[in-house]
């Protein structure tokens, strides 16, 4: 019989919006005991996630699982880069953009059941300012949007939206100076996302070409546009049509250095610092070991319910766009109706 392997459940209780206190008593009735010997471990601080990775490196564990939202992945991916240890992944968070990249289900029996089967590649991940990303990083609205949500005081879905929404109209674009192995080019932006993964969570797909194996980060500029453009960037999104979009530069690149005329927030995995004026985003390639789907299938995705309310609000925007004297009453009564949707589904 072969050697057990190690494994390591780190669970943080208060990420996202749903509660994990029967995820223990499921991994105890679906873990193969045969194959893994396990541990759960319980974080009750910020940076608890790291420092029990790190110690599960230094000993050797053959697997360390992030159980929690994008924050909680970042933290025990970040302390076991380079090593043996790979990761896994329960996504419990409210966008969860690493595991739907990866296409792991939102469902926790299905990801022991994949953990069981441990398949595990070795996959890039990205650093911004010495900082260690794995999905997506940037500079401009996102990033501005990630310090909102951080301060909010509440979590989930229809929070995040509630700040786009609010603030996405008064948003003032940046000028900035990039440079990469073919020279320099100046962009007005909106935002500058670098993307190792293809999403930032909840299917709305800012790189949809981004593969987390061929060693490059895709980079989306998305230019200034008007209120009347904004449901079809949103759409686009959703369809992971946004690279065709007219107001997208898109390219790929190693290495990359940005300038920007003061220094400001900056976000990685959606977490927001405040940082240099230079902001400097490197790829490094087959740098960390996961845990992946065997059955993942990307041309079977299917629409989920949050898909589905935004897609109804986007056509409802599309049927005020043409009386204008009414258009700021109207679009606000549907930001009311998508928010009372999200606050029902999540």
């Amino acid at each position: 019989m072969a050697e057990k392997k190690s494994v390591t459940f780190i669970v943080n209780p208060i990420s996202g919006t749903s509660s994990k206190t029967g995820i223990p008593e499921l991994i105890e009735q679906t873990i193969d005991s045969d194959k893994f010997d396990y541990r759960v471990e319980t974080t009750e601080y910020a940076g608890h996630a790291a420092e029990i990775a790190t110690d599960c490196k230094n000993r050797g564990t053959d697997v360390v699982v992030a159980v929690g939202g994008d924050g909680t992945v970042n933290e025990v991916a970040r302390s076991i880069t380079h090593s043996h240890t790979a990761l896994g992944i329960i996504p419990c968070g409210s966008g969860n953009g690493l595991a739907r990249h990866l296409m792991l289900p939102m469902d926790f029996k299905k990801d022991i059941d994949i953990i069981n089967r441990c398949e595990i590649h070795e996959l890039d991940y990205g650093i911004i300012n010495e900082q260690p990303f794995f999905c997506t990083c940037g500079m401009g609205f996102d990033a501005f949007i990630s310090m909102k949500f951080a301060t909010a005081g509440k979590r989930g879905l229809a929070t995040y939206v509630e700040n786009v929404l609010r603030e996405g109209l008064n948003y003032q674009p940046e000028t900035y100076k990039i440079e990469d192995e073919n020279g320099l080019m100046i962009h007005k932006a909106f935002l500058i996302s670098c993307a190792n993964a293809s999403q930032y969570g909840n299917n709305a797909y800012i790189a949809p070409q981004a593969s987390m194996r061929d060693g490059m980060l895709d980079v989306i500029i998305m230019e200034p546009f008007d209120v009347l453009e904004a449901p079809q960037v949103a759409i686009e999104m959703l369809n992971k049509t946004l690279d065709m979009n007219k107001k997208i530069k898109a390219f790929r690149t190693q290495h990359i250095i940005i300038h920007r005329e003061k220094p400001g927030v900056i976000h990685y995995d959606g977490d927001p610092v405040m940082t240099t004026a230079d902001v400097d985003i490197m790829s490094v390639p087959k740098g960390i070991r996961m845990i992946v789907n065997p059955d993942a299938d990307k041309n079977k995705r299917r629409p989920n319910r949050v898909q589905t309310a935004f897609h109804e609000f986007f056509n409802d925007i599309n049927v005020v766009r043409g009386d204008l004297t009414k258009q700021g009453r109207n679009i606000q009564a549907l930001n009311k109706k998508l928010l009372r949707k999200l606050n029902n589904l999540t």
